[in-house]
């Protein structure tokens, strides 16, 4: 069967895949639907990404029945190439004024949990299942038992990350969670949606972010102050710096940028003249 693929098959269905909107989450045993399409020249790109990344996993898959003497040529989809230009970042990230905005507009319990996001940079299934035993006030730090990339992670907090935590931990047993809905009960799966376009609305950030740019803006700011992508990573737990170098060196603090404006001469041809421009009704009358 493997044998019978040729490059066209392949081609036309890696642009299939770009095509289909993506799928919604549905329930266990429910048919899956697809969420409304977005035609948006972003829209467009994060679906020809996508097809891109799957298209990577079935060639690793082709090219190991091939090494393995299962198929005779790996001709077929060594000629199909993937979109370009479609893995640019373009990461949304809120300035400081945007967060005290964004805090501000929340309601008491979701702010705390918004709080948590913009101090740790966890995501929001990652703050939901947090526990109160997971604060470590002498060491300044929280602990991610169960993190995408499967493994633990320490998230070192600052001063007012630790202040948050020491108050939203104070009197509680280890076992309590440490974030909690305005009825005591445990943050579900989408729980946080609502609140945040709410939020976004009575803050007047438009358009409204997802609980994911939380993330993202601590990331960004980490990296506008010039901390070190592998601390970075450290912090949000990629497994290596390849992920936040995509997301967030564009961001850095350019060296190359920093010793080309320290070093070189100023050559006094940028032509400083001492013009003074026209007010519009200065020129209306002339």
């Amino acid at each position: 069967m493997v044998g019978k693929l040729t490059a066209k098959r392949i081609e036309d269905w890696h642009r299939d895949l770009a095509v289909k909107p993506p799928l919604a989450r549905s329930k266990p045993g429910r048919k899956p639907n697809h969420r409304k399409a977005d035609k948006s020249a972003d829209g467009l790109r994060k679906r020809r990404a996508t097809a891109n990344r799957i298209l990577t996993v079935l060639k690793a898959a082709l090219n190991h029945a091939w090494k393995s003497g299962h198929v005779m040529s790996d001709d077929a989809w060594r000629r199909v190439k993937p979109f370009r230009a479609v893995e640019t970042a373009r990461m949304r990230y809120l300035s400081e004024a945007e967060c005290v905005r964004l805090v501000n507009a929340c309601k008491p319990a979701f702010r705390n949990l918004v709080r948590g996001a913009l101090l740790t940079g966890c995501r929001y299934s990652e703050l939901a299942t947090m526990h109160v035993a997971d604060f470590n006030a002498d060491a300044g730090v929280v602990t991610v038992h169960e993190s995408k990339a499967g493994k633990p992670r320490h998230v070192v907090l600052t001063d007012e990350g630790q202040r948050l935590f020491a108050t939203l931990t104070a009197g509680k047993l280890g076992v309590h969670p440490i974030f909690t809905r305005a009825d005591s009960a445990r943050w579900g799966k989408s729980h946080q949606l609502r609140p945040m376009v709410e939020a976004c609305q009575r803050a007047k950030i438009k358009p409204a972010i997802s609980f994911h740019v939380l993330r993202h803006t601590y990331g960004s700011t980490l990296a506008m102050k010039g901390v070190p992508m592998g601390v970075i990573a450290e912090q949000l737990g990629h497994t290596d710096t390849r992920m936040t170098e995509k997301h967030y060196a564009h961001l850095a603090a350019n060296y190359v940028a920093d010793t080309i404006r320290a070093h070189f001469p100023t050559l006094g041809i940028a032509g400083e003249e001492n013009l003074i421009p026209l007010r519009k009704g200065r020129q209306a009358a002339c």
